[in-house]
């Protein structure tokens, strides 16, 4: 698939837009030319140019980096008409209907934000589009950058590449600064040099090339009254230069994955057109009548004055509403009951003050259909409401169904099953600074919606659960994780602030010191975290070998720097600079941002229907990334302590998951007697590899033995070896072939399990998750082979990820059982830590590789390794 970045002027856009178009008012008075301009831009934009990437860039004020060189820039413009003005926010607001990302950046212009994405996406092989009403942005065209100008109108453009500019001007792109330089431009108040003007600036740039190189030659330029203009000016050419030059290194905080490009959803933008009186627009996103609102003429539904017992049935759907998604602190705003007996909107003072709402809450046997559960249950808990009885999750079902789709609420879920009853939320409440929770009426008719939706649900995925015989996953194994995650959310773990803050100061310490260390390496003082500055220092001041290129200068990505790490001490002092640097803003700062106020604690949200392997993921914070290869980022673990004097923190993690795993799908006698005969299976497969004694294992025999056992499960290539091992590609070509032909059922399994995807179109774990992967017959070698790989790991990665989750079950069942006070904390990849009082241990220690060890029987067997101790970091 070819990668396409569009890159939008935003201000410049909108300016032609507002002066092509006669002033236009929607019926609530709002100036809408502008809007209505820069839409039909955008339409034609998305259509004809089909993007995989898009970002609308905005100028962030007046004043920019530019205005230190020169306090006149941009001083001759008119101040914005207020007409225009009033209308940005809804410009802004259309872009996010539409899912196109937009961005803005203190101190730079817009057209830096593009300079910086289309350099940056060219060298990652894009093909990209500038569109914007300033020339100025031509400066940019390449072989793969074309600059759209619009010219009269809204949609008529010259396309400028180098070939196009060449014929205009007579110049290379790179020119058009010099150009500005000697003849200056009036829109953006750049001085150049006077009375030269766009002739004589071209003809003498054709001759000189560039305004230093015609600095450098003044005596040899014609005419002496030019000549005179020229050496009088020089400093003033040499600045409308720097001033026309756009920085192509602006530090934005955005990247190319940030900004892709997925569609939109037609609800949105027809509720912003909508909103806008853009009437004649909606047939042209395929806008179709409100369904739904049909739907709901026939039906009523009551706001509830009392908790009477035609609400509390046995069975029923219940909505519990927080637009918010941080529910450890939102607020629930209200609740919908939806069953046999009528449909019934419950304002939460009512709910909340009723003993009779909570013991129904409460009552395991009256049963209820909910979406999102786990929210559901955390957030009822943060109001002193028990939620039990949860009998049917439509998220989880869902997520199980289709695990590649993104279920956002209930709206997304019921479209995927054609159930046409319930608006978007984002259509109900908007988005983000626009967002807002409407009266009572409103509110309540969209939360019985949503009641009436999970009622018709239910019955439709559960058909559809039994036909991919998907049931056991989801209600013997899923379902009643949503419940442990939720008690583990809600229970939170305990941060040891001060230490936390004295980690901080301790990294900050280390990083003034590091600095100093590397501007004395260096021999001056310069910005460590500029690539630019950066370059400058290690490859012409020091002269280390250049490695890579970009199209700004040298690259100090990670992987150069890496591999220039012997070459010269500063290189690995900037690599731990950066390590640390990470540590401090990502790790430190962050987790010190989402402690809770009331509990102190860290109260992580678990993503259960994210992955499309199946495992688990955690957010706000994110306690599955805490780097641990680096000491520093171990000891980040010493803040996470147990809540409770006299307590300690166990961890327990199964050994070798994966490959145990793959022994078992795959059968191969080789992995399966070495994990049988409790063998290092790396040393294993370097004497099978390398047809040595074990005694003749080398430690580096060992480690190649390694990386290509894991990459096996991660259907690693021989580019890929050859990457992690410091070795050539036929070195690691040849090498999975000796070990693919010493493991030979692990080769039928791979041949096999991508035979099975290209037949079915998908592939299962050992519980029968399953995960479509339609790319695997693409006719793009890369997407195909992406595919593949994609095909033989995911069996092996999301059978581990079911293994731990059905762990997790029988370690919460054995501790009520056997009455322990100890707790489930938290579940990292293949590793459960729990809080327990110190007498516990001894139990503990048995019972937990016991458990862990018997949740799933394979052909090989589980084995787990556990510590305990004072805090996280100890307990490893």
């Amino acid at each position: 698939m070819t990668k396409k970045l569009v890159l939008i002027d935003g201000n410049s856009i909108a300016y032609r837009a507002f002066f092509a178009l006669p002033l236009l008012n929607n019926d609530k008075g709002v100036h809408t030319n502008a809007i209505y301009g820069f839409t039909m831009i955008l339409m034609k934009i998305l259509e004809e140019e089909q993007p995989s990437h898009i970002l609308v860039a905005f100028d962030a004020g007046k004043t920019t980096f530019r205005h230190s060189t020169y306090k006149e820039y941009k001083g001759g413009r008119q101040k914005t008409p207020p007409e225009l003005s009033e209308q940005f926010p809804f410009i802004r607001e259309l872009l996010d209907a539409y899912n196109v990302s937009r961005y803005e950046l203190e101190n730079y212009e817009a057209d830096d934000i593009i300079g910086t994405l289309s350099k940056k996406a060219e060298a990652d092989g894009f093909n990209v589009k500038v569109i914007s009403g300033d020339k100025d942005l031509t400066q940019l065209a390449t072989k793969n950058v074309t600059v759209d100008i619009t010219k009269k109108g809204i949609t008529d453009v010259d396309s400028y590449t180098p070939a196009f500019i060449k014929d205009k001007y007579g110049i290379n792109p790179e020119q058009i600064i010099d150009m500005k330089g000697l003849m200056g431009d009036s829109s953006d108040n750049i001085p150049g040099v006077p009375g030269v003007g766009e002739k004589t600036a071209i003809k003498l740039l054709k001759e000189y090339e560039t305004v230093e190189g015609l600095i450098e030659s003044i005596d040899k330029v014609n005419g002496k009254k030019l000549k005179e203009k020229l050496e009088e000016n020089k400093d003033l050419a040499i600045m409308s230069k720097e001033l026309a030059t756009i920085n192509c290194e602006a530090p934005i905080e955005i990247d190319l994955p940030d900004i892709e490009y997925n569609g939109y959803e037609v609800k949105s933008v027809a509720g912003v057109f909508k909103e806008l009186g853009f009437n004649s627009l909606l047939d042209k996103i395929g806008e179709e009548p409100d369904e739904e609102l049909q739907t709901f003429e026939n039906i009523t539904y009551e706001i509830a004055e009392e908790i009477t017992n035609d609400m509390l049935a046995e069975e029923s759907a219940l909505v519990v509403e927080m637009p918010d998604s941080s529910y450890h602190s939102g607020e629930i705003i209200g609740l919908a009951i939806v069953n046999e007996n009528g449909n019934y909107y419950v304002p939460t003072e009512l709910a909340f003050g009723s003993e009779k709402f909570k013991e129904w809450a409460a009552n395991e046997t009256k049963k209820k259909i909910v979406f999102d559960g786990k929210k559901s249950i955390v957030s009822l808990r943060w109001q002193d409401v028990c939620l039990e009885g949860v009998e049917f999750d439509v998220l989880i079902a869902s997520y199980i169904i289709n695990p590649s789709a993104s279920f956002d609420d209930v709206a997304s879920a019921a479209k995927a099953q054609q159930v046409t009853l319930v608006q978007t939320d984002e259509a109900v409440y908007g988005k983000g600074a626009k967002q807002k929770i409407p009266g009572v009426e409103g509110l309540s008719e969209h939360l019985v919606r949503k009641g009436i939706a999970l009622s018709q649900l239910k019955d439709k995925l559960d058909k559809e659960l039994e036909k991919n015989e998907q049931r056991e996953l989801f209600y013997e194994l899923e379902m009643p994780l949503a419940v442990i995650l939720a008690d583990m959310e809600a229970t939170g773990v305990k941060v040891d602030l001060q230490k936390l803050k004295d980690m901080g100061q301790s990294l900050a310490e280390q990083l003034t010191k590091l600095e100093e260390k590397i501007h004395e390496l260096a021999g001056e003082k310069f910005n460590i975290n500029s690539p630019k500055q950066l370059g400058v220092i290690l490859f012409d001041r020091l002269g280390l070998p250049v490695i890579k290129k970009t199209k700004t200068g040298y690259s100090t990505s990670a992987d150069v720097l890496e591999k220039l790490a012997e070459k010269h001490e500063i290189v690995e002092q900037i690599l731990h600079y950066r390590q640390l640097g990470k540590l401090q803003s990502t790790y430190i700062e962050g987790l010190l941002k989402v402690i809770h106020q009331d509990t102190n604690k860290v109260h992580t949200r678990f993503q259960q229907a994210l992955t499309q392997t199946g495992r688990l993921s955690s957010t706000d914070p994110n306690l599955q990334n805490i780097p641990i290869r680096l000491e520093e980022g171990r000891k980040i673990r010493q803040a996470f302590i147990p809540s409770k004097e006299d307590w300690v923190i166990f961890a327990a993690d199964y050994s070798q998951i994966e490959l145990r795993v793959l022994a078992h799908i795959a059968e191969d006698k080789n992995l399966m007697e070495a994990f049988k005969n409790d063998m290092d299976v790396h040393t294993k497969t370097a004497m099978d590899v390398f047809g040595v004694k074990k005694e003749e294992v080398t430690s580096n025999m060992r480690r190649q033995a390694k990386a290509v056992n894991f990459g096996i499960v991660y259907g690693i290539s021989d580019y890929g070896l050859s990457q992690s091992l410091g070795i050539t590609r036929s070195e690691a070509g040849e090498f999975i072939k000796r070990y693919l032909e010493s493991f030979e059922g692990v080769k039928e399994y791979m041949e096999d399990i991508v035979q099975e995807a290209k037949q079915n179109g998908f592939v299962k774990t050992l519980l029968h998750r399953r995960r479509y992967i339609p790319e695997i017959t693409s006719r793009n070698f890369n997407l195909r082979s992406f595919a593949e790989r994609t095909a033989m790991n995911t069996p092996i990665q999301g059978s581990a990820a079911d293994i731990i989750k059905k762990a997790m079950i029988d370690m919460a069942e054995q501790l009520e059982k056997q009455k322990l006070k100890s707790k489930l904390l938290l579940q990292v990849h293949d590793e459960l830590i729990f809080e327990a009082p110190k007498d516990e241990i001894e139990k503990l220690e048995k019972l937990v590789p016991e458990v862990m060890e018997n949740a799933v029987k394979l052909n090989v067997p589980l084995k787990v390794d556990y510590s305990y101790g004072p805090s996280w970091y100890d307990a490893k």
